[in-house]
């Protein structure tokens, strides 16, 4: 299923689809926000601006704007038994 980072719950992960080259700040590039990487949603601050994800093990915030952007492709956990 596809989503984007925005519309993640706290604690769903997904992987980040391919995009555009210019879609994405240099910088959030150089932090792991390449296609193939897993993210989790961690936490979302008051006001539901910015979130904060995990990305390969590093916590960094992006605004809501910004993860709008970022698609991803959901992984569905498997329900222990």
């Amino acid at each position: 299923m596809r989503t984007s980072i925005a519309h993640l719950k706290r604690g769903q992960k997904g992987v980040i689809r391919e995009f555009p080259d210019d879609l994405l700040p240099i910088k959030l590039l150089e932090l792991g926000c390449l296609p193939g990487n897993e993210v989790e949603l961690v936490q979302v601050a008051p006001f539901k601006d910015p979130l904060y994800i995990n990305v390969n093990g590093s916590h960094i915030a992006i605004r809501r704007s910004m993860a709008l952007k970022i698609e991803l492709d959901l992984i569905e956990d498997i329900p222990s038994i």
